[in-house]
């Protein structure tokens, strides 16, 4: 605890001196909702935490089109106020890169597979993939940690990022890889992502549309051992859609997965209703009916939950 205390204060003074240079921002999330929950048929009231956050970034201008930065974000638990990954302070994210306008940008430290972000991230929109209501039947198989990347400029909109996570030697820590390639328009989103780690691999889809007051589209994944090992393969596929009107959303996200080919019955379903009242760009209250049926084996069983929250970006 007092270790914690000690960095977080470090980089509290660290970004009050280089706000006076311009080049840092402090950001974050709170996202914090009243459930009743039911897990296999035991049922139970809580105060959820929903990926809650606090990151500092900051990059400078070196000169001749170049700039380098760093990216540190830790998560934080709304509900008892703990780090959410234990004694890894800057789990969430941790990472210098150079860049270039021209070139691309050199990524190392300890990030998110772009490939989640290219595909499962882009479509769950009612409360950014997170909580229980966020995406329970996709296969994240990149590994974050001791990762060298590389992101492209923009090409008339594509961008491509690839990236290794080094095993260095770890016993069982084999070297995983993730690649990721997006499309964007002001109203059309086009991604696709692949990541092995070991045994398992898994390649995706994704696409979303808007059109006037209607957002839809979805991803279609394909995974080999993803949630489970020597589980062969397996298809997922989510289709989402939003309507907003003034300040409010409705929300609609349904995705199936089929079953393992070496698990019995290992298929599942998952829906999702919800409803956001923006306050202001960066307030939302929040409501969302989340269901998953399944018999089990790969996911743990049926699940449910009636959900009222607030979430504060700043």
């Amino acid at each position: 605890m007092t270790r914690s205390i000690f960095l977080a204060a470090v980089a509290t003074l660290a970004s009050a001196s280089a706000f006076a240079q311009g080049s840092i921002t402090i950001y974050g999330r709170m996202n914090a909702s009243v459930e009743n929950i039911d897990r296999n048929g035991v049922s139970t009231t809580e105060l959820v935490n929903s990926s809650s956050r606090i990151g500092f970034k900051g990059t400078e201008d070196l000169g001749g089109g170049l700039t380098a930065g760093f990216q540190l974000e830790h998560g934080v638990s709304v509900d008892t106020g703990a780090a959410t990954h234990g004694n890894q302070f800057w789990a969430r994210q941790s990472e210098v890169f150079l860049g270039s306008e021209g070139f691309g940008t050199l990524r190392l430290g300890n990030y998110t597979s772009e490939a989640y972000y290219a595909t499962a991230d882009w479509v769950s929109m009612h409360n950014h993939d997170t909580g229980t209501s966020a995406d329970m039947l996709y296969a994240y198989i990149g590994r974050n940690t001791n990762k060298v990347g590389y992101r492209s400029p923009s090409f008339g909109g594509v961008t491509i990022d690839a990236a290794a996570s080094l095993g260095e030697g770890a016993a069982g820590q084999e070297r995983s890889h993730d690649l990721a390639l997006n499309y964007n328009t002001d109203t059309l989103h086009i991604g696709a992502g692949y990541e092995d780690n070991g045994d398992a691999n898994q390649f995706a889809v994704s696409a979303l549309y808007t059109m006037g007051p209607f957002t839809f589209g979805g991803y279609v994944q394909r995974d080999e051992d993803g949630l489970a090992a020597n589980a062969g393969n397996r298809t997922n596929v989510r289709l989402v859609g939003m309507y907003a009107v003034g300040v409010s959303e409705f929300h609609l996200n349904v995705g199936h997965a089929d079953s393992y080919d070496n698990i019995a019955n290992s298929d599942a379903t998952q829906f999702t209703l919800a409803y956001n009242h923006n306050l202001s760009k960066r307030t939302k209250l929040y409501a969302f009916y989340t269901e998953l049926n399944n018999d089990g084996p790969v996911y743990g069983g049926d699940f449910r939950s009636i959900a009222a929250g607030i979430r504060h970006n700043f």
